[in-house]
């Protein structure tokens, strides 16, 4: 193991093609486990879903979208998941209002707990999605292995691939993890070619993708007409449905501290969880079950469905969804943002387009993600790939690469969706450097 290089904090090692070579395979490892970790906890929390939303209510007889029963279901969430956060080791890991992507490397111990709120919350209809604590799984377990089986190299190393695993598998393609790292390692950069940088990330990103996708992974692409050729006045209506969508999301997040420090004002976990259930059991049986659970599949039957949508009801599940993620987020539920802001911008976009009826559809759904994920990721590449990859069209593109100008200027000076609480990954550990351990 002496060949093997260390992957550092700090320095000015470049990576050499022979050690690129070398780090590939632990790469690989690395993302095809992260796509079957993703793989097993969906397929429980799938399974647990259909138990409590399908198999039960239908065996008792009881309608599933009734209030009462949506209000019941996300209190029993609320609770279980306070119970694990409260008692059990590592209080089912990171507050998930506290972090992004990359978080502090959790203890083993930690992760039966994560796993069990996140299964959870997914199937209770929690409307967040699986990113953070996928990856504080997927980390925790690359960082023990390669402790074990490859000391020599350090632990940035499994924090940077399973992060860029877990994105490629949660989004089907490595795209979007090239996307958000070149962003991460441009700004560490201290010379040499980015792509000898982006090599590794994007191996763990493209053998977790391919994997995921050889397991049957959902897809994010919903059905809308094929954009075709630009003209002069989207830019104008495609630029008001991003920046409306935009403003909308800053809205809730400007909301989002104070929603925070009013549950955890309760004081233990037990309780503020507990009573962020019942809210969102609430928010869900006003919205019906077209705004639980993370909205991928969700915001596909929402456009298969559009023709029965008007421009209210559009609204009103767009406001409630979001309102139902800031409450998830805020009240201590563990899951990522971006998945429940995807749906938001999708019946924003619809909307829109009811609106602007010039506005072709695709486009309009394009632009809706556009301003939501910005707003929430502050990541102009990933936001530019969610609204592409949801519509599945590339001819959307240029003109996003217009509108993405005026609805960054909105967002740039606005306060951002997450709680500065507790010390996230350093910037200088997001550097992906060699040097030689002899």
């Amino acid at each position: 193991m002496s060949d093997i290089p260390s992957i550092t904090a700090s320095g000015d090692g470049i990576l050499k093609p022979r050690q690129l070579v070398v780090l590939a395979l632990p790469a690989l490892m690395i993302g095809v486990l992260s796509a079957l970790i993703l793989w097993i906890l969906d397929v429980a929390a799938e399974a647990l879903e259909h138990l409590i939303w399908t198999t039960a209510p239908g065996a008792m007889g009881i309608d599933p979208s009734s209030w009462w029963y949506i209000i019941g279901i996300l209190t029993i969430t609320g609770v279980l998941v306070a119970l694990v956060v409260q008692f059990a080791p590592g209080r089912g890991g990171h507050d998930s209002a506290t972090v992004e992507f990359l978080a502090p490397v959790v203890k083993l111990s930690a992760l039966p707990g994560i796993a069990i709120v996140i299964v959870l919350g997914l199937a209770g209809g929690v409307s967040l999605g699986p990113e953070s604590p996928i990856i504080s799984i997927n980390t925790a377990i690359a960082v023990a292995l390669l402790a074990r089986l490859a000391p020599k190299i350090s632990s940035e190393f499994p924090i940077m691939m399973t992060a860029a695993g877990t994105i490629g598998a949660m989004f089907g393609t490595p795209v979007a993890a090239a996307l958000v790292f070149t962003g991460l390692v441009a700004a560490a950069t201290k010379g040499g070619h980015l792509w000898d940088r982006m090599f590794l990330p994007l191996t763990a990103a493209g053998a977790s993708a391919v994997t995921m996708v050889l397991l049957g992974g959902g897809t994010m692409v919903v059905h809308v007409p094929s954009y075709g050729s630009p003209h002069p006045l989207d830019l104008l209506t495609g630029s008001a449905v991003a920046v409306g969508a935009g403003a909308i999301a800053i809205a809730a997040i400007v909301i989002f501290p104070h929603a925070h420090r009013l549950f955890h004002r309760l004081g233990r976990p037990v309780l503020y969880i507990t009573v962020g259930g019942v809210v969102l059991g609430i928010l869900g049986a006003i919205g019906g079950p077209i705004t639980l659970f993370k909205g991928l599949h969700q915001m596909q039957h929402l456009v298969e469905d559009r023709a029965h949508f008007g421009a209210g009801a559009l609204l009103a599940i767009a406001l409630l969804k979001l309102l139902a993620l800031v409450v998830a987020a805020a009240a201590g539920f563990r899951g990522g943002r971006v998945f429940p802001a995807v749906f938001v911008g999708v019946a924003l976009g619809l909307l829109g387009h009811l609106l602007l009826p010039g506005l072709p559809v695709g486009l309009a759904v394009a632009c809706g993600v556009l301003g939501l994920t910005l707003a929430v990721s502050r990541d102009g590449w990933l936001s530019l790939f969610m609204a592409v990859a949801v519509t599945g069209d590339i001819t959307v593109l240029p003109v996003l690469c217009i509108i993405v100008l005026p609805t960054w200027l909105l967002i740039t000076g606005a306060p951002e969706m997450i709680i500065h609480a507790k010390p996230t990954v350093p910037s200088d550990a997001l550097s992906v450097q060699v040097t030689r351990r002899d």
